[in-house]
């Protein structure tokens, strides 16, 4: 079976973009501190919608789905599941909760890492929750003429609890001696997870759930306001192709776990600098058009109220409705679409708007 040993990473030389990406984040993360105590109520507000971004986007990476309207009644529990997508959905909805509410309290071993699972399927008809694969798995692809093949086939069965049980020992070890970054050490042991692919069904999710777990008992508590999932999910193609890139040789220990490494720490510095941006756009005392103008002028292409409301978390989606109204009428941005299909460009004068504003 592969073996597991994480304390050889303290003599391993990392290359200049895996520590320039540590040295952006510790800096980010000493400013986290900051904002956590002086603007608590304002966090609050982005706290809600990151947990309905990540709920649908970390879902939606393995296709299951249901409508925005549906989506934000499960996530507010105003609602029950209807089908076998919103009993996954929910399902995921509960353990973020958990984390966000007691990751102090959720050691990084086998046992409840099973229990996270269970109650990912607590209210699934599945009868796989909490429960390790008991059969193989593979990791699968189709090709250009829509014939599957193997990508990867994960360690046994048998292997599978005993793995577990190593990595969850290695990364703890690692942790209390702290002679390896804990932003080396999270992207091991999530890239470890995915390559025993202990469960039949929910690795995926789960892996992106310890993602958060591990960051949020380090002290990188950026998923509680940017949803990472989302993050995934945009650059869901970099994503694979980082993870198969490393697992090439992982069966030996001959793998190269860099490219996985820098995809993740790319994407907790891409949330840790939309989280400064986020926290000053709710810190803004200033009228609700001015503060829509701002969050437009940083927008690249077109964008739907959804953005906006994304960017201005303190304002009420009728108070952005009014602004994005008047900025029509005076032609600084542009209505295309109608309905669902509603969304905004600027038009070519904005910025010369804005520069006499």
């Amino acid at each position: 079976m592969r073996d597991f040993n994480y304390a050889v990473l303290k003599n391993k030389k990392w290359d200049n973009e895996i520590i320039a990406y540590i040295a952006q984040i510790h800096e980010h993360k000493a400013k986290q501190e900051l904002f956590l105590k002086q603007k608590p109520q304002e966090l609050e507000k982005l706290v809600e919608i990151a947990k309905v971004q990540s709920t649908e986007s970390s879902n939606e990476i393995e296709g299951i789905r249901t409508t925005n309207t549906r989506l934000k009644q499960l996530v507010s529990e105003k609602t029950t599941p209807k089908n076998r997508d919103e009993e996954e959905i929910a399902g995921y909805r509960d353990v973020l909760n958990i984390l966000h509410e007691s990751y102090e309290y959720i050691p990084i071993i086998p046992n409840y890492i099973l229990q996270l699972h269970k109650l990912l399927y607590s209210h699934s008809s599945k009868a796989i929750g909490g429960t390790f694969k008991n059969v193989q798995n593979y990791i699968s692809g189709t090709d250009r003429n829509g014939k599957n093949y193997t990508i990867f086939t994960p360690l046994s069965p048998i292997e599978t609890p005993i793995a577990i049980e190593k990595i969850c020992k290695e990364f703890n070890n690692a942790i209390a001696k702290n002679d390896v970054d804990p932003l080396i050490l999270i992207p091991i042991f999530i890239h470890d997870f995915l390559c025993i692919h202990p469960f039949l069904d929910g690795n995926g999710r789960m892996s992106r759930l310890l993602t958060t777990l591990l960051l949020y008992r380090c002290g990188y508590l950026v998923g509680k306001y940017i949803s990472l999932e989302t993050k995934i999910a945009k650059t869901k193609s970099l994503y694979y192709d980082a993870l198969a890139q490393s697992q090439i040789g992982w069966e030996m220990g001959k793998d190269n776990i860099e490219s996985f490494i820098k995809y993740l720490l790319g994407t907790i510095l891409s949330a840790y600098r939309d989280f400064e941006e986020r926290v000053s756009m709710v810190s803004l005392k200033v009228p609700a058009i001015k503060m829509v103008e701002k969050a437009i002028s940083t927008i690249i292409g077109k964008f739907t109220k959804s953005t906006i409301i994304e960017l201005c978390p303190s304002l009420s989606a009728k108070s952005i409705e009014s602004a994005l109204k008047k900025l029509a009428i005076e032609e600084q941005i542009k209505k295309c679409g109608a309905g669902k299909n509603t969304f905004y460009i600027k038009n070519d004068n904005y910025g010369n708007y804005k520069q006499k504003n």
